[in-house]
């Protein structure tokens, strides 16, 4: 794969530095300008405050960039061009159409993984939709995780998901999900969600041990590490319930679907809470990212 790299990331890898991927569908499409840009910086300085180099990847007048310079991510930041929200599927015909665009979970895992860069982190990850029976819409992102040799770190899938479904779908691809000091599966805005997780862990180092384990021992795909939210942030389940049964019925009315649902849904929660599922996003962005770094220090270094 023809990958552009930063100088900043180029460095890191050779020199064999602890490297976190980023991806930029959050600033791209996730998040309303300027909080995108500003929790795009502030990932990456928690990552560097770890110790590890932050690479936001993304597809740049089709050409795939693992690190981006500022002006860069300011302009998927700001919008004023059309960007496409790029999934796996959607990576070669933004290279082929010199297009620009931020990439999802599914897109990040592909890239990282090209690229040797073992840790990636994120905010939530994409699933099976409520309603899946009836329209099948299930996020490219179970695929990608099952085939990639990356340790994704999450504050568990999008709320706004079918999450038993996904846990579900998750355990048939064979994707370990991991609680960091939890034994129940974060909802992304909320701490808890009903699910009890099989596994968890409550240092780095066993997590760094997992993924070296699974990916240099055994020569298997991506493992989740789902981190709950801060608490001073995050919102109770019942309340984002209520919400997200709301927002859903509008989309319904307005006919929203595919990869929109997702972006409607945290726009329309953020407007029905007041902000506060916003505020909940920021925040658990930084605190994933965090981990992320020290995540990616531990398994550099051995531990």
């Amino acid at each position: 794969m023809d990958l552009r790299f930063s100088d900043e990331v180029r460095r890191a890898l050779d020199s064999r530095q602890p490297v976190v991927a980023l991806e930029t569908s959050v600033v791209a499409q996730g998040l309303p300008y300027p909080d995108n840009l500003a929790a795009a910086r502030a990932c990456e300085e928690a990552i560097r405050r770890a110790g590890a180099v932050p690479a936001a990847t993304a597809v740049v007048d089709g050409v795939v960039c693992i690190g981006l310079e500022d002006s860069e991510l300011r302009r998927l930041a700001e919008g004023k061009e059309p960007l496409l929200k790029l999934g796996s599927r959607d990576l070669a015909i933004a290279v082929a159409t010199r297009a620009s665009g931020g990439t999802t979970v599914s897109a990040t895992c592909e890239l990282a993984a090209a690229a040797g860069i073992r840790v990636f982190s994120t905010g939530g990850i994409g699933g099976v939709h409520r309603g899946a029976s009836e329209h099948w819409d299930i996020s490219q992102d179970i695929a990608a995780l099952a085939r990639f040799p990356v340790a994704v770190v999450c504050a568990g899938a999008k709320s706004v998901l079918d999450l038993p479904k996904t846990m579900e779908l998750l355990e048939t691809a064979g994707v370990p999900v991991i609680g960091v000091g939890t034994r129940e599966l974060p909802s992304f805005h909320s701490r808890d969600s009903g699910i009890t997780l099989e596994h968890s862990v409550n240092d780095v180092a066993t997590a760094a041990r997992i993924a070296r384990a699974r990916f240099e021992t055994l020569g298997q795909g991506g493992v989740l590490y789902t981190v709950p939210p801060p608490e001073e942030t995050a919102l109770p389940r019942h309340e984002v319930e209520l919400q997200i049964a709301s927002a859903l019925a509008e989309a319904e009315r307005q006919g929203i679907k595919g990869k929109d649902v997702t972006p409607f849904l945290l726009r329309e929660l953020g407007l029905r809470t007041g902000g506060k599922t916003l505020k909940a996003n920021l925040a658990l962005l930084v605190n994933n990212a965090r981990f992320a770094g020290q995540l990616a220090v531990a398994y550099a270094r051995g531990d």
